[in-house]
């Protein structure tokens, strides 16, 4: 896999999943854009490994579930690296509760940051990919988005919903050499899974 001069922009990218992926692209030449709410202290780690092995890497601070601002971080990443090639989105998070102890907002940002973002971020970053004829969009979905536990109902749902709209884009844009996929990942030593007891994984 040569990903030399291309960019990639990860949501979620400064941590866990995202961050194994942008170092691993990065092995593999791509200049990396990692988009995060915080630029924390594991966030400078990330980017100061990439810069590491001779990439560039761009910090970007937004909230993908805000509409505007996951298309700005298409922009921000435009101006910072160049047009995207590759889009990851990685960011999301644990939304604990069963239906009758989930709160309506809880489950309204669900969707925002796991699912609208998508929308969000595609809309913005596939009029480039057409006009280059090439572009990668990888969606982290999850076990839990395929499987039923007794727990966690929008976390499962958002999830479950990724695989379908990976079926909806990759037609839609296949004759644009749009490649779109999914990956759902199981349990993964990373500090998300961390307080899961033995018993649930």
């Amino acid at each position: 896999m040569d990903l030399t001069q291309k960019v990639c922009l990860i949501t979620g990218g400064t941590r866990g999943i995202g961050a194994a992926l942008a170092i691993t692209l990065a092995e593999n030449g791509a200049d990396l854009a990692l988009v995060a709410r915080n630029i924390d202290d594991e966030a400078k780690r990330t980017q100061a490994r990439i810069e590491k092995l001779g990439r560039r890497c761009a910090l970007i601070v937004a909230d993908v579930g805000i509409p505007e601002q996951a298309a700005c971080c298409v922009a921000d990443t435009e101006r910072a690296l160049g047009p995207v090639t590759v889009l990851v989105h990685s960011a999301g998070g644990a939304v604990n509760g069963g239906l009758l102890q989930l709160t309506p907002a809880a489950w309204t940002a669900a969707f925002a940051v796991h699912v609208d973002a998508i929308f969000h971020l595609s809309r913005a970053v596939i009029p480039n990919m057409k006009k280059q004829k090439e572009g990668v969009i990888i969606l982290i979905s999850s076990a839990a988005g395929l499987r039923g536990i007794k727990t966690n109902i929008a976390y499962q749902t958002v999830k479950g919903a990724l695989p379908q709209m990976t079926r909806a884009l990759a037609y839609e844009f296949a004759d644009d050499n749009i490649r779109v996929n999914c990956v759902a990942p199981g349990v993964i030593r990373t500090a998300f899974h961390s307080a899961m007891t033995p018993q649930a994984k």
